[in-house]
This record gives structure tokens, sequence and C-alpha cells, in this order.
């Protein structure tokens, strides 16, 4: 098949996803191609089987904000006639199915016939689509899209509650390429990050109000209380600066790194003990699970899809949003006794198996085909 792919470019869940989707099913002989208005951060192959194809928004004075929308239609309709595109896969309904809607039509008007997927990835139902201005667009594209899919069941859930769906969504979880998460690093360079007899806490965000950074820092305070232990913060976002200024404050500055984006993750996980996720709310919990694929058991709140992914007890332990004590507690029981976290970790990586890309993808394979020929009867 020839597959177009249009998500956001950046470090944030939906666009890691989309890319390794791609990836994954580059490698099983499909032709993909990437439509969005800068290179994937994960996207580092290009070749035969994969395609990148740039969104250009012409800025026009008349305009107080530049029209993406219109720009990536247009682009998907060339595309699509340029490359004999059969069929789009937009991550995010507002704005990608909103234009994958328009380019759509416009293609009918020439006789070309496209279906469009789109699946769901968290923010665009529960910040973006919730909102009175919005909430019309989104419900138009979901139901305007020839399949729908969403990344948890909690998501599904909220997407039905929250808007008129008259389309069927199927559940179709993110996933773990684990060819990413072999480790081929040393027991020598733990050392660079910290010293043996500490533990590694590890938090990995796009550091906005939503990931509880604040009570990252809380429940990291009362770790290192009880053991030696360092924090890994990684990301950037508004909230770095207060988390920075937070740290200083409770005089732990030294044993808090803040690296910013980077492209170390798998090192950085490799050598973690921990993995703290406190989020107000996560329609999946992709950051909790790529820890648990590299054997880091998770202390998380337990909303949204998170209680899909991370397993009381099991991958690690949930508690209610804000209840720094019981996380801390929780921490501090998985990371006292060598075997107790041994164990732990050892579960986590289990239980991450069933998010294997290899048994994820199969599933899009299925979704296309069916869309593919419910569009040529519809045709």
């Amino acid at each position: 098949m020839k597959i177009g792919i249009v998500c956001y470019p950046t470090f944030g869940g939906s666009g890691v996803v989309a890319t390794e989707l791609g990836l994954a099913l580059s490698k099983r002989g499909h032709e993909i191609h990437f439509i969005t208005y800068s290179q994937p951060v994960r996207l580092d192959l290009l070749g035969s089987n994969v395609h990148y194809h740039e969104v250009n928004v012409p800025e026009y004075p008349l305009f107080l904000y530049q029209p993406y929308e219109l720009a990536l239609s247009s682009k998907l309709v060339d595309m699509v006639k340029l490359h004999n595109i059969e069929i789009l896969h937009v991550h995010y309904a507002i704005p990608h199915a909103y234009a994958a809607y328009m380019a759509k039509k416009m293609l009918q008007e020439e006789g070309i016939y496209v279906p469009i997927v789109t699946t769901l990835h968290g923010t665009d139902i529960t910040l973006v689509g919730s909102h009175p201005f919005y909430k019309p667009a989104v419900t138009f594209s979901i139901n305007k899209s020839d399949a729908v899919t969403s990344v948890s069941q909690s998501l599904k859930d909220d997407t039905l509650r929250l808007f008129d769906i008259k389309n069927e969504i199927e559940v179709v979880p993110n996933f773990i390429d684990f060819s990413r998460h072999k480790t081929h690093f040393t027991d020598c360079q733990r050392e660079i990050m910290a010293n043996d007899n500490e533990k590694i806490i590890t938090h990995i965000s796009n550091f906005r109000k939503v990931k509880q950074i604040p009570d990252v820092i809380k429940v990291f305070y009362n770790i290192q209380k009880e053991m030696p232990a360092k924090l890994m913060m990684v990301g950037e976002g508004p909230e770095k600066m207060d988390a920075e200024l937070l740290c200083e404050t409770l005089g732990i500055s030294d044993k808090v790194i803040f690296f910013g984006n980077s492209n170390e993750i798998d090192k950085i996980l490799c050598f973690s003990d921990l993995f703290l996720l406190p989020s107000i709310t996560e329609s999946f919990g992709l950051a909790a699970l790529e820890a648990m694929a590299s054997g880091v058991p998770v202390i998380s709140s337990n909303t949204g899809g998170i209680p899909e992914v991370n397993i009381e007890g099991v991958s690690g332990f949930l508690s209610n949003v804000n209840d720094v004590e019981d996380m801390s507690k929780n921490a501090i029981y998985i990371l006292k006794d060598a075997e107790r976290l041994k164990q732990f970790k050892a579960n986590a990586k289990k239980e991450s198996l069933k998010f294997d890309i290899h048994q994820i993808v199969p599933k899009y394979e299925a979704i296309y085909q069916k869309t593919l020929k419910k569009c040529m009867i519809l045709k």
C-alpha cells in the first residue's frame, strides 16, 4: 500500500508513535509518505519506501494567524496525485483530520477517492476538542473519517462521552519498537549519571502543567531522604524553570539533572531504577511504556489510560492524582529492597511485551485493508 501519514513532527507521543508506525510499515513493504511542516524527530531513515514532504505555510500580512489547515489540505491533494497515495492516516482530529477531509473532497471532484483513518491521541479530545470553539469541528472530523482508532479504552470512553460520535472507534494501543530498547551500554557507563550507591529516578515529559512536575520533585525529595538518589529530568516545557527553582528551594539541586530534550533517552532509561509519572491525565502513558520496556518500574497516577499500561503491584504502583505521600511510600517500598526492585524490573519488562510493535502494526494493516475495501464498495 501507499500510505500518507500526517502527524505533529515533535518529541510528543503522537509524533513518535506515528513515525515509528510509518517506519515499521515501510519494513513490511509499504510505501510511506510523511506529510507535515518539518521532518519528524524520530524519522532518521529516508529511502525508497520512506518519504518526507514538507508543508510550507506562506506568510500573508492579511492573516493574523497563518492558515496551516489550508496549506496542509492543498499539500495532501498534490501528494496524493503525485505519488498515487491510496490511504491517509492522520494523527489528531484537529487540525489533521479536518484538513484531510477537505483534501478528500477536493480529490473527489477529480474522481480520486482516498479514505481517511484518524487516530485519536488525547489532547485533541480532552483538551482542544472539548473546548466549545472547536467541539463542532472535532465532532465533524471524527464522524467524516472512514475509520477511527484511539490509543486506549479510556480515551475511547472520553470521546464517546464528550462528543456525539456516529462512527465506530477501534482501540489500537500505542506500542514499543523493542529493537530500540536493546541494551548496548556497559555498567561502567552508569557512573556518568550517579554513584554506585545512588538510585536513579527518571521523569520524561514536555513539562506542561498536566504532567504535575512539582509532584515529581516532591516524590523524589521524599525518596532521597531515605536513600542516596539522583533525579533525571528529561524534556523541555513551560514548567521547567519553576521546577529548577523548586529544587533550589528544597536544597536538592545537586541531586537533580535537567537534560532538556535528549536523543539519549534509551541510555538514561537503561540505568534508571524507577520512573515517575504523576500526571493529571494521560490518554495512554507512552513514556511509562518506554520506561517499562527498558525494565524500569513505574510510580504513576491512576488516571486516563495509565492503568491499562502500568499494572498495580506488578510493573509498579498507581496512586490518586496529587497523592505525593502514597507515591513516595510506594517508590521507597520498591527501591529499599534489592530483590524486590529486581522483581519489579523484570515484571515491568514482561508487561511491556504486550505492546510489541510487531503485534500492533498488523492491526493497523487490517484497518487499512478493511477501509480501502469499504471505500471501493461505496465508490
